[in-house]
């Protein structure tokens, strides 16, 4: 009984924080929200195209990215590693910008570039870790700017496997 009354309380809290807490907060967000853009229009884009059309998108600097990234069971001059940077320059702005999307949460970065990237305990660097098997696609871990790359075989598997992740994954998709 005390369980259930625990859990009951606890929802009630969740509920009342995300629905009740901010209702009147977020209905007047809305309503001038939707003076200026049409709610209608928002249903047109998911939520990485709306990231980008909100906030727009910089130019994206592969050598800073380079430099400010660290490798676990990988080293920098590892094949997986050396092909995963000439996929990354292969891209254009905007798949670089989803694909620091898909293993950071934003297409977005700090002032100061890469080197400040924050993760879930602060200052985090991008990581690209050697994870799985190749028939794997790459999987992404947003709270510490981690990219999960399995040991592909070439060049192509790679450039296919990642443009595939990058373009398919849906919000929350990732840790």
């Amino acid at each position: 009984m005390f369980v259930m009354s625990v859990v009951l309380v606890f929802s009630l809290m969740t509920q009342f924080r995300f629905e009740r807490g901010v209702k009147e907060q977020t209905k007047s967000f809305l309503e001038g929200f939707n003076e200026v853009v049409p709610l209608q229009w928002l249903q047109l884009f998911d939520e990485r195209e709306l990231e980008v059309l909100l906030c727009g998108m910089q130019e994206i600097d592969v050598e800073d990215w380079m430099r400010n990234t660290m490798y676990k069971n990988y080293t920098r001059s590892s094949k997986q590693v050396q092909w995963f940077w000439q996929a990354v320059r292969s891209y254009d702005n905007e798949k670089r910008a989803r694909l620091l999307q898909f293993v950071t949460g934003t297409c977005r970065l700090p002032v100061g570039g890469f080197g400040e990237l924050m993760g879930s305990n602060g200052l985090q660097k991008f990581c690209v870790e050697k994870v799985g098997k190749e028939s794997w696609l790459p999987r992404s871990h947003t709270c510490f700017n981690r990219l999960d790359l399995p040991p592909y075989r070439s060049y192509e598997q790679l450039l296919e496997k990642l443009t595939f992740a990058i373009e398919n994954t849906e919000g929350f998709g990732q840790e």
